[in-house]
């Protein structure tokens, strides 16, 4: 089959190699995508064991367009009987990018009436339509005159991985902390700390990383699971592999944050991803606080002024840069920011920058070699 992984942007890269990882063929690197090709055994398992994918889409048709006629003629010619029969329901999703719709929704209700109309013709009746719950949910994506229609086979998106029972003010996703964790390279090889840890999603990812338990473990159902031609036997055989590849992770995790309640929080999620053993949590002021071991990677998610606010960022980006610099000595520091004017009073000079999105907020993501005195 051929197959696309969608993900956030900046995280393409890593993506692709985890796909590579799991055992996916002729891997291309898209914009917010990956796009690769398997078989129906690997499409369980990346939804399973991907960290780094928020959906998997199996494309059924591909074709142009030179109005809003040609999406519904273009919709009919796929055998939707092969998804899809009366007694099931069905969804249609849209992203359209195109002179030829104003508006996503009327995309996403010209194909769904093609698929209805298809039954028609063919049964005399149609499956309903339900957004909720959907048997099968249709995703249609349209750059200018280009046409994809794919099957979503994730439908709950797979950032929600199913171990979180609280979150902070302002929490990462769980595919962006897990990329953050990639695009730094660490590998469980070493000490990592998140002194700002929130609700620790970041140390609670990078927890099941060092374990290596697979973020599906979690979650009770996967879009594909509804599908005419689901194999139950052979998810079962895409668990049990992941089970066996679990282990006692070889390093800890140390997490703090200032806010008692954040630190109750994120134990709370780390119990219930099962890495309470791995992940160590304190009450503590980032500011204030010694380095927890000599050597490691720091990775700290700071207020921007956007979601959480503080009297003055400038001045907190200039303390952090002041601990990173004489208790961090050894460390391969990160810090993922919104505000790009407040982290130059970091003050240290970074050795990569890469642009992230944290939702809607343009982000830098930058990485500090820290040695000892003078290098």
């Amino acid at each position: 089959m051929k197959l696309i992984a969608k993900t956030l942007f900046g995280l393409e890269e890593v993506l692709a190699s985890e796909l590579a990882g799991l055992g996916a063929d002729s891997v291309t690197v898209l914009n917010r995508a990956v796009a690769f090709e398997g078989s129906k055994s690997l499409l369980y398992r990346v939804n399973y064991n991907s960290r780094l994918a928020l959906s998997v889409l199996v494309p059924v048709a591909a074709f142009s367009i030179a109005g809003q006629r040609d999406l519904y003629n273009g919709a009919s010619e796929v055998e939707w009987d092969r998804y899809l029969d009366p007694a099931m329901t069905f969804a249609v999703s849209s992203v359209v990018k195109s002179k030829h719709f104003t508006h996503s929704g009327y995309a996403a209700l010209v194909v769904k009436d093609s698929i209805a109309d298809f039954f028609r013709r063919l049964t005399r009746t149609r499956p309903s339509v339900n957004q909720e719950s959907p048997d099968l949910l249709v995703n249609v994506h349209i750059s200018n005159e280009k046409v994809t229609i794919s099957l979503d086979s994730t439908v709950v998106p797979l950032y929600k991985r199913g171990y979180r029972r609280g979150q902070s003010e302002a929490p990462l996703s769980e595919v962006l902390a897990a990329g953050m964790i990639a695009l730094s390279g660490w590998s469980a090889d070493r000490p990592l700390v998140d002194g700002m840890c929130g609700s620790g999603t970041i140390p609670v990812e990078a927890a099941l990383i060092a374990s290596r338990i697979a973020p599906g473990k979690f979650r009770k159902s996967f879009g594909f699971m509804k599908w005419k031609e689901y194999d139950s036997a052979l998810l079962r055989s895409v668990k049990y592999d992941a089970e066996k590849r679990e282990r006692t992770s070889p390093v800890r995790i140390y997490a703090g944050d200032i806010s008692s309640e954040a630190c109750d929080t994120a134990r709370i999620n780390a119990r219930e991803a099962g890495v309470a053993d791995t992940v160590e949590i304190s009450v503590c002021d980032f500011i204030d606080t010694p380095a927890p071991v000599e050597e490691g990677t720091l990775i700290i998610n700071p207020p921007y002024g956007r979601r959480i606010g503080t009297g003055d960022m400038s001045a907190l980006y200039g303390s952090i840069g002041s601990v990173l610099k004489h208790n961090y000595q050894g460390y391969r520091a990160w810090i993922l920011s919104g505000d790009r004017e407040s982290l130059k009073s970091v003050a240290l000079k970074p050795f990569r920058k890469i642009n992230l999105l944290n939702g809607d907020i343009d982000c830098l993501f930058t990485g500090y070699e820290l040695y000892a005195g003078r290098r």
